[in-house]
């Protein structure tokens, strides 16, 4: 996922506007004024989008910060780590658009990932110690309130990714769009261990969804660290298909 947030914004700068009166798609009608402006729309559209989830994650951070210091959850605290990830794998998207050097890229994305891999390891510690212990965290009213809300924004956010993009004919902003897709599913996980342990008592949900959160935080270290064993794998797969 990580690896597709870095091409994202370059694809859709790069992608080039069609002069005034070249062909559309191939076909032999020249492209109309309409036609170019709406493209423009699109991209600062697509542009908006993302800025807004950018945006939206630096909030998140402090909300989250405030809520799992008030109820000592480790599924908040897990989900404001992933937040603070998130950006700096934006940041790094901003480096490549601003003509960042590969090794600079290079060694932030190892940074990232290496982050997800503590991230990992931390919630999985704190998990067990509270699983053993049996703590009981507390209530989080704004924990609750505030992923809800979250989760409903990531899903809005992605419906407007994966639309613009179709409108567009950018499969990369598509496939962005499914990546806060993921994001709103995080979200509802978290949600969920937090309104079990309100509503029932159920404790042990808080740190089950923090195993949640670990299982996406593996997936992205090894995206990062593993991408070509990951394609590798891919094409394999694709060749032993009948």
């Amino acid at each position: 996922m990580l690896l597709l947030q870095r091409y994202l914004l370059a694809a859709v700068d790069e992608r080039p506007e069609p002069p005034q009166g070249a062909p559309l798609d191939g076909h032999s009608e020249p492209v109309t004024a309409a036609a170019t402006n709406r493209g423009r729309v699109l991209l600062r559209r697509g542009r908006l989008l993302e800025g807004i989830t950018l945006a939206w994650n630096v909030v998140g951070i402090v909300v989250l910060a405030i809520a799992a210091i008030g109820a000592r959850s480790v599924a908040l605290v897990g989900f404001g780590l992933d937040s603070l990830i998130e950006i700096g794998a934006s940041v790094v998207v901003l480096w490549e658009l601003a003509g960042a050097g590969e090794a600079r890229q290079s060694r932030a994305l190892r940074l990232i990932g290496g982050a997800f891999v503590a991230l990992a390891i931390y919630l999985i510690a704190q998990s067990a110690v509270v699983l053993v212990t049996g703590y009981h965290p507390g209530r989080s009213a704004l924990g609750i309130a505030w992923t809800a809300v979250t989760a409903a924004v990531m899903f809005a956010l992605a419906a407007g990714k994966a639309r613009t993009g179709r409108a567009l004919g950018n499969q990369v902003l598509m496939t962005e769009g499914r990546v806060t897709l993921v994001d709103g599913i995080l979200a509802l996980a978290v949600l969920a261990g937090l309104a079990l342990n309100a509503t029932a008592g159920l404790w042990w949900a808080d740190p089950l969804a923090a195993l949640v959160i670990v299982l996406y935080a593996v997936k992205e270290a090894r995206e990062i660290f593993l991408p070509g064993l990951l394609a590798s794998r891919s094409v394999a797969r694709a060749r032993e298909a009948p």
